[in-house]
């Protein structure tokens, strides 16, 4: 690297840090501001009987999309409406059931002063967010949160940086906050996030998962070595399941096993399996979570699991590729 290369790239690096630095100190000053008034807020947020309705235009407008999205997916139903398009009919979305958080650094955004006065008619609690505790909208607001930020992180005071990152964390401090009074749960979480990591790993059980019917690899106790290679060929799981004549589980016979049996180089035509196989093994059930299954078999170090009723009957088998299509892994 050259000496002016070395030079660009360390002024870059102190570029970037200044932004940090400065968007850090914003958000340092907005802890002075979790007040009464904030408690005030959440108060409005949790008697909410319809949707928060969050408004804002241009970055505050992003801000705001972000924001309803955190509510909606931590337990307070949110929506996003752009204030240019509800003074042409999207005002129709909001009811009077509703609560209206609004944003806007300013608190003179033109297109959402427009609507002031048909929110007021509605009768509908307004939150708003604001760099200036003088403006328009916070003196319209039922409750007025200051975000404003000392200077932007942009070198001219132009774009919007530390006055959005603000805006944004105290959009998070509203949602958790209600999150936390309302007693959501990380599984309330995961009804919402059905196809995230959480969801899979909250929701999803082992009966969704586990092989069934003849698709579980079995053979009897009176079974030779060689009748369980060709059902654990058959159907490719990496072990078979030995039962009694009740079809009560009485042990596992695994590719573990098998090793064994070449070790001891043993004819698996003439020798009965129970006498290779691995009796007392772990078994599951098909009401557990797939998550739980795979906590079980990470501890016992397995790869493959039988899957009983609370009789030790047989009814499903599951193993770790099983867990690791169903992104449980």
């Amino acid at each position: 690297m050259t000496d002016i290369m070395q030079t660009q790239a360390e002024k870059l690096k102190i570029l970037g840090l200044a932004v940090i630095n400065t968007e850090i100190e914003a958000i340092s000053a907005l802890r002075n501001r979790i007040d009464n008034t904030f408690v005030k807020a959440c108060q409005h947020l949790l008697k909410c009987e319809g949707r928060i309705v969050v408004i804002g235009m241009g970055k505050s407008g992003h801000i705001g999309g972000k924001i309803a999205a955190t509510l909606a997916s931590t337990g307070s139903p949110a929506f996003f409406v752009h204030p240019g398009e509800a003074s042409h009919g999207d005002l129709g979305m909001i009811t009077d059931n509703d609560v209206v958080i609004a944003l806007s650094n300013s608190g003179e955004t033109s297109e959402i002063l427009t609507i002031l006065p048909l929110l007021k008619r509605l009768g509908v609690p307004l939150i708003a967010l604001t760099g200036q505790p003088d403006s328009t909208l916070a003196s319209y607001a039922d409750t007025h949160i200051d975000v404003s930020v000392t200077k932007e992180a942009c070198p001219h005071g132009l774009a919007p940086t530390s006055s959005t990152t603000s805006a944004l964390v105290m959009g998070d401090a509203l949602a958790i906050s209600l999150l936390e009074a309302k007693g959501f749960t990380a599984e309330d979480f995961a009804l919402s996030h059905p196809g995230g990591n959480l969801g899979r790993r909250l929701l999803l059980r082992v009966s969704d998962i586990m092989h069934i019917g003849d698709a579980i690899p079995q053979v009897s106790d009176k079974s030779l070595i060689s009748d369980a290679l060709v059902e654990m060929t058959d159907k490719g799981l990496g072990m078979t399941a030995v039962i009694d004549s009740r079809e009560h589980v009485i042990g596992i016979f695994t590719d573990g096993d098998l090793r064994r049996v070449i070790a001891q180089r043993v004819d698996v035509h003439t020798t009965n399996l129970t006498a290779f196989m691995t009796s007392n093994c772990k078994t599951g059930q098909s009401d557990m979570l797939a998550a739980e299954i795979l906590t079980l078999m990470q501890r016992h170090k397995i790869n493959a699991l039988l899957i009983t009723d609370s009789e030790q009957q047989l009814v499903g088998a599951i193993n770790m590729h099983d867990l690791l299509r169903a992104g449980v892994v």
